[in-house]
């Protein structure tokens, strides 16, 4: 929805890794536990997939889906996809045989390529019609009239489709978790120019490897692979979010930069805490999706102590956005920073007006890696893709994203995350954010997973709630003194609901806040 251009951006997804082809085919591309593959080899393996999506009647813009666990499959899928023109349509393996189907069924797959267990385990369920075509790794003895075995495909090869820059190549499902899942369209170009940018300020480079733990149906994850494809670099894939396998996979295969959610680095840091690990090959680590806990954002450099620290912001309508530079983090700990290369990000005030120094609003995204929208949602694509009238004068009427998060401008124009704008608290005349209790929380040291909320209240407006894991060992009588003696009143939580265990995850590996809030919800329902 922005014709800006940037070199290199305008091809196809597929490109990020033909391109590659010859001169790096007997590089490594791809590393699982136990195997790996070369750039030639993974061509081979592409080619197979691909002559059978033809072979099938999957044409150009025909949705396939790839339901595959973490792996060298799984990417041979998606590139083939692309290959013959297809929309990938990633859906996680940790979603249920309902949602898969409900996703085939909403974007109308042409065909589906899924391990055994989807096709045959006990949470499977029978794929809408649509469907016509399912390519099974594993297969079982007897497969359904419609279902192919992987390794019966012979060698092969498939013409390759070379699509309009800006056509639909991947569509980003959300979890669901407070409604039907909606899917974000992703163009040739949104995927490419957003393997550029990273690439440019993480200073990417053919002998880069990445570990990749992050989901690829998640597009924080999906540009892991994005980046090494475009600079020719190598992806270890990490299928389990142990923080101690993490740190054995990445120093045994010399690992050069990990990506991951708050959750993740909260297990990660509190391990090499305890455990101090060498990580000589290591080289930068990155976040997204959510904020690191200030306790633990303190101790990444003690932890890290020879790897750049990189905070980064992003949202799948707009795909990435911001980004820290680590030699700001010390000074600006917690801080989204400012746009990435190639994208543009600005911050509006209530009044319509752009926000300054000192001032907060709601963060809207331009540029080339805005969106295409929402999958067959019109109305809902208007409401968050729109022209701004403050922006008018400086981008014309390209559209942008409206995040719905809320973001402070320091007085060195870096921004803050604050809330989503939806979810602060109005408590006894003052606005809270969730997340500023969340820190207050996390700072006493004892607290793992915690999740700030309002609950409606006669006195106060709005109540603060707060569901937290204690760690270890930890007392909540502790963390209730520790609140009343570091927060102010009007901040202190009026109730504490004691997760058993680590709260649950989306499956993209964040905190699923809205799960976590129904429970506590439900509780006090009950209690009343």
């Amino acid at each position: 929805m922005n014709s800006l251009t940037v070199p290199g951006g305008e091809s196809s997804a597929y490109r990020l890794f033909a391109d590659n082809l010859p001169a790096r085919a007997d590089k490594v591309a791809l590393i699982d536990q136990g195997a790996e593959i070369t750039y030639g080899a993974l061509a081979d393996e592409v080619d197979r997939l691909a002559a059978w999506l033809c072979a099938t009647g999957v044409a150009p813009g025909d949705r396939v889906i790839v339901h595959l666990r973490k792996s060298i499959g799984e990417v041979a899928a998606m590139l083939a996809a692309w290959k013959v023109g297809a929309v990938v349509v990633n859906v996680n393996t940790q979603w249920t045989g309902s949602q898969l189907a409900y996703v085939a069924g909403n974007c109308r797959a042409r065909a589906a390529i899924m391990d055994r267990a989807a096709l045959t385990g006990p949470a499977a369920q029978p794929l809408p019609d649509c469907v016509a075509a399912i390519l099974v790794r594993n297969a079982p003895a007897a497969l359904p009239p419609r279902a192919a075995a992987w390794e019966t495909l012979p060698p092969a090869t498939a013409p390759e489709h070379v699509p309009d820059p800006g056509a639909l190549a991947m569509i980003v499902y959300t979890s669901g978790s407070t409604g039907l899942p909606k899917g974000v369209m992703l163009s040739h170009r949104n995927l490419r120019v957003g393997a550029i940018a990273v690439s440019e300020y993480l200073g990417l480079a053919a002998d880069d490897r990445l570990l990749s733990v992050l989901p690829y149906s998640f597009d924080a994850g999906l540009n892991q692979l994005t980046t090494m494809l475009w600079t020719g670099g190598t992806v270890v894939h990490q299928p389990v979010t142990m923080p101690a396998e993490v740190i054995r996979m990445a120093r045994d295969h010399a690992v050069t930069g990990i990506a991951g959610v708050p959750p993740l680095w909260n297990l990660i840091v509190r391990y090499l805490m305890d455990a101090p690990t060498d990580l000589p090959t290591l080289r930068r680590i990155t976040n997204t999706g959510g904020k690191i806990p200030p306790n633990i954002l303190q101790a990444m450099p003690g932890v890290f102590p020879d790897a750049k620290i990189f905070l980064m912001y992003g949202l799948t309508e707009a795909f990435r956005s911001t980004y820290l530079p680590p030699e700001r983090f010390a000074r600006k700990m917690g801080a989204i920073g400012r746009q990435i290369p190639h994208a543009q990000v600005f911050v509006i005030r209530d009044d319509g007006g752009v926000a300054g120094p000192g001032e907060q609003g709601e963060l809207v995204h331009a540029g080339p890696l805005v969106s295409l929208g929402y999958w067959e949602l019109p109305d809902l694509t208007a409401e968050k893709i729109r022209v701004c009238p403050a922006l008018t004068g400086m981008i014309g009427d390209a559209p942008v994203v409206y995040s719905g998060d809320l973001v402070r401008v320091d007085e060195d124009g870096d921004l803050w995350f604050v809330s989503r704008k939806d979810e602060m608290i109005k408590t006894m005349g003052f606005r809270l954010s969730p997340t500023e209790v969340e820190d207050h929380v996390s700072q006493s040291g004892i607290a793992g997973d915690v999740v700030a909320f309002a609950v409606e209240d006669d006195e106060r407006g709005q109540a603060v709630m707060v569901a937290v894991t204690l760690l270890p060992g930890a007392e909540l009588d502790a963390l209730v003194r520790h609140c009343r003696k570091t927060m102010p009143h009007y901040m202190q939580p009026q109730q504490f609901f004691p997760w058993p265990d680590r709260m649950p995850r989306t499956a993209s590996g964040k905190l699923d806040r809205p799960a976590v809030i129904r429970a506590c919800r439900e509780t006090i329902a009950t209690a009343a």
